[in-house]
């Protein structure tokens, strides 16, 4: 089982087939998925795909979300990090998206933060990419902060289709890099 960051707190890891029952408990959650559109999965036939979905990606771009475990309890409590995205979204393709789901219980923890910034790192010291985008509802205020704290900076509001006014938010490399030797 690669693990591919490790943080403070956190492990994080390919997503397995093992995780399902954690995928489906996050998924099927309403809440979890207010601002994503409002399709919470039913079957956990679902979770088997997504995370089938995820593995392949693995193998066809070098990069999918990841499994997120406590280091304290093994606990799976979500998924986070980078994925190509194809687009087009609000005028972008081949995009790294960076995102982030997390059980309803471990939110709060400063979970999402602290995996959003070791993906950036991650992002950008291993896989150096030239650049990181980022999309949150407007209306999700905790997720348009994480994605600000985790380096990120905001560009426009967009409509998503069907899913209503979203931020876009980006980081280039060469930004990272100088902001790095700066500070």
């Amino acid at each position: 089982m690669p693990i591919f960051v490790e943080t403070e707190r956190l492990i994080m890891r390919e997503l397995l087939p093992s995780d399902e029952a954690g995928m489906f408990a996050m998924d099927s959650d309403a809440e979890v998925h207010r601002y994503l559109g409002n399709r919470p999965v039913t079957r956990i036939g679902q979770s088997r795909e997504l995370i089938a979905f995820v593995r392949q990606q693995y193998v066809d771009h070098g990069i999918g979300r990841w499994a997120v475990v406590e280091k304290q309890t093994g606990e799976f409590v979500g998924w986070s990090g980078l994925k190509l995205h194809p687009g087009p979204t609000n005028g972008h393709t081949h995009y790294y998206d960076l995102g982030y789901r997390f059980l309803r219980r471990y939110w709060g923890r400063g979970y999402a933060t602290e995996t959003a910034r070791a993906s950036v790192r991650y992002g950008f010291d291993t896989l150096r990419l030239p650049r990181i985008c980022g999309i949150a509802d407007v209306r999700n205020l905790a997720s348009n902060h994480v994605l600000q704290k985790a380096g990120l900076r905001f560009v426009e509001t967009f409509e998503l289709p069907h899913e209503g006014s979203h931020n876009w938010y980006q980081r280039e490399r060469t930004q990272w890099l100088d902001n790095r030797t700066a500070g």
